[in-house]
């Protein structure tokens, strides 16, 4: 939740709702019969709302303190001296962060690879910046941007850096309407919510129509007072209002919420928690999850090519072999003295450029007079030297077609190095070897989702055969199936199978990627991505569950639908189990609410259509809602059972929940057209259907208690009793016969 409600919007949305106002009106119908033991369900609705205002008050401060931590900044360029007359802001300054709420017209603001623009402004300076406009224009084609170009909120920055004056923002901005779309992911996919919403919404429209005629067939037709026929009324609709389980959803989604910010996990949506836990298909990217992300360049080789040395076929072996080693120490020297110029041509880093970096001498040894920032659709970035020419390092099959250049890179990302080529861009230069280490609880963590059923999806921009083998060496499952996303079939039925079919992905582009996640969204499965760089966006974006790392990019924070504080991927497992617990504990005991709310509705139609009195009371109602739904649901929503039902949750539910419906309608009908016959009085008519209620609804805790644990079996006993203690022991209370 990116932006917490306030304490005041918690207390109205806990206690001004329509159920609410419906049982406040249902009550005042009480007062005006004078049977105002009825009325104990205030007391429920109540303790329901202070419930659920006090546990939204306790996330909302833990919450709070981590959106602090991923607030999004802007870097604000300010002169140097405090005059700053003649400074124009191109140049020099100093970088201060400040939140984006505070930016103003005219502020000059520094944009680097990953910002989302949070206003409208002109480019002042551009080093090969490359913007995408998708979210505005619908086109993923990234532009490159100019002096005195125009930039628009909500926009970011998929390649180099520049300098930019703000014209407009907030409301003022250019689309504003547009702005706020780009800032608003497709939302996290909830089938409980989704559920849940249909069947409020249906018996929404049917409580008023239903409780009128309830009344009018109790108080016209059936002859009763209007005492009785108003208390009849109120229990036939208070039995319809599933407000139990709007509470249980809305306050378990809470709760989750509070316990993945404990596991250091920051839900931007609630529904994300079900999106997750229904997760059956993962994709990410190596770097980070896999590896620890921390690059180093393991070697530099040089190609020689033989048609530079000179006399070869005069030339005897010893000769070739000497001439073929000065060469290469005199190559070697030039190409480290092109990489120590071209790696530090750029301001913006990652972990390639910082490995690159750290190996190299930032010497400048020519004057540079043009720039290729790295995108990751282009797979390179380049520079032009002064009286040198033009360089490109990147991805080899992205800069040449030399046959012995790809085999030989091929070889080596086969050993799971990544491999880059440095090209003049005619002839491949040299290959540059860098390593990652495979984080110690990979195998661990990828056994755990294996055990869950959860496929894994490597998508990278690395090649396919690097990614690969370090897939193997992590123990992911199926990760020798790998394919360059080039290779894919044009074919739509073939590549759809393709992209269901591979495990390891390579040389992906962003679009690609969004791609391959749609595939499997249409495949059937509930795809979840974690990614942390603006390549990642698009992707996130339309995901089941978007899920980014804190320390990526800023575009990928606000787009994700949780962010993991601690930017560790090992906390996935935790947070996947705990988003299936919240899940499974809610479709365990809706099966209890919905049962209450099939039968009452059933029985409105039933009795309606009879002429006869409802057969229940509000007092009864509450004596059965509080032992065999109210108590065993507050106990099973704290169990750790992290076992999700795959059939769907509507499904799931009313599997349970309707035939026990049924069944008690039809054993409450039968005791009707039994009392006569059977010259049954008013008074053990009632007892028979509180009994037939109670031990009905204890049944259907029975049945989600399955399998029976040490705790399980206690609640059932214990309900059981209380519900039997409370009908022996207060007969008159209750209304049925005494037995005692």
């Amino acid at each position: 939740m990116k932006s917490t409600r306030t304490t005041g919007q918690i207390i109205r949305s806990h206690t001004l709702t329509y159920f609410n106002l419906l049982n406040v009106i249902l009550a005042g119908l009480i007062v005006i019969s004078g049977q105002y033991k009825n009325m104990l369900f205030m007391g429920v609705v109540i303790a329901n709302s202070l419930i659920g205002i006090v546990q939204e008050l306790k996330v909302k401060k833990l919450i709070d303190s981590l959106t602090v931590i991923t607030a999004t900044k802007a870097r604000l360029v300010v002169p140097e001296n405090e005059s700053g007359d003649s400074w124009d802001g191109r140049t020099q300054g100093v970088i201060r962060e400040i939140p984006i709420e505070e930016i103003q017209p005219k502020d000059i603001l520094e944009i680097t690879n990953g910002d989302q623009l949070a206003a409208d402004a002109r480019v002042l300076v551009s080093e090969g910046l490359e913007i995408n406009e998708s979210m505005i224009t619908g086109e993923s084609v990234p532009v490159l941007k100019k002096e005195g170009d125009l930039l628009y909120s909500g926009t970011f920055a998929v390649a180099g850096t520049g300098r930019c004056e703000v014209l407009r923002t907030g409301e003022d901005c250019y689309a504003a309407k547009l702005t706020e779309k780009a800032r608003t992911k497709k939302r996290a996919s909830s089938e409980m919510q989704a559920a849940i919403r249909s069947i409020i919404r249906y018996v929404s429209y049917a409580i008023i129509p239903i409780g009128l005629i309830l009344f009018c067939i109790q108080y016209f037709r059936a002859g009763n007072t209007l005492s009785d026929s108003l208390v009849g009324t109120v229990a036939g609709v208070l039995g319809m209002i599933p407000e139990g389980l709007v509470l249980l959803t809305s306050v378990s989604f809470i709760l989750g919420v509070g316990r993945l910010a404990r596991k250091r996990a920051l839900v931007q949506e609630m529904e994300a928690i079900e999106a997750l836990a229904r997760t059956d298909v993962l994709c990410l990217d190596k770097t980070g999850t896999i590896t620890t992300g921390e690059l180093t360049v393991d070697s530099v080789i040089p190609f020689v090519r033989s048609d530079l040395l000179l006399d070869e076929k005069n030339s005897s072996e010893h000769e070739k072999n000497s001439k073929e080693k000065l060469f290469k120490e005199k190559i070697s020297d030039e190409i480290e003295e092109i990489l120590n110029g071209l790696v530090f041509a750029f301001s913006e880093t990652n972990a390639t450029t910082d490995a690159l970096q750290a190996y190299f001498h930032d010497t400048k040894p020519f004057a540079i007079t043009d720039r290729i920032p790295f995108s990751s659709s282009r797979k390179y970035m380049g520079v032009t030297f002064e009286e040198k020419g033009t360089f490109l390092l990147g991805a080899p099959e992205f800069l040449t077609e030399e046959k012995e250049a790809l085999e030989k890179a091929e070889a080596y990302e086969k050993k799971g190095y990544r491999v880059l080529l440095l090209t003049d861009e005619k002839n491949p230069l040299a290959l540059i070897l860098l390593s990652d280490q495979i984080k110690e609880d990979a195998a661990e963590i990828f056994d755990y989702f294996a055990s869950q059923n959860v496929s894994i999806k490597l998508i990278s921009g690395d090649s396919a055969a690097t990614v690969s083998a370090v897939g193997q060496r992590a123990g992911i499952r199926n990760a020798d199936r790998c394919i360059n996303a080039g290779d894919l079939s044009d074919e739509p039925e073939k590549r759809q199978r393709e992209m269901e079919y591979y495990t390891v992905f390579g040389r992906v582009s962003p679009e690609q990627k969004q791609e391959i996640l749609e595939a499997n969204k249409k495949a059937g499965h509930v795809t979840a991505m974690v990614g942390d760089g603006v390549n990642d966006v698009l992707a996130l974006k339309d995901a089941d569950c978007g899920i980014a790392m804190a320390n990526g990019a800023a575009a990928a924070r606000q787009t994700a639908h949780i962010v993991l504080m601690d930017s560790d991927f090992s906390a996935m497992k935790n947070i996947v189990k705990e988003g299936r617990i919240v899940i499974a504990n809610i479709e365990r005991v809706s099966a209890l609410y919905l049962t209450k709310t099939i039968y009452s509705v059933l029985l409105c139609i039933c009795f309606i259509l009879l002429g006869k009195n409802y057969p229940f009371i509000p007092i009864q109602l509450t004596l059965i809602g509080a032992t065999a739904i109210g108590l065993p649901s507050f106990i099973l929503a704290l169990e750790s059972d992290s076992e999700v039902s795959t059939g769907g949750f509507l499904r799931h539910v009313l599997r349970i929940s309707l035939p026990a419906a049924i069944g008690l309608t039809a054993i409450l009908l039968c005791i009707q057209f039994l009392a006569g016959p059977l010259r049954l009085d008013g008074m053990t008519v009632s007892t028979l259907n509180l009994l037939t209620g109670g031990v009905i609804s204890l049944g259907v805790v029975g049945i989600v208690c399955r399998p029976m644990n040490r705790v399980r079996m206690i609640l059932c006993i214990g309900i059981t009793l209380l519900f039997f203690g409370a009908f022996f022991l207060l007969p008159g209370f209750f209304q049925v016969r005494s037995f005692i």
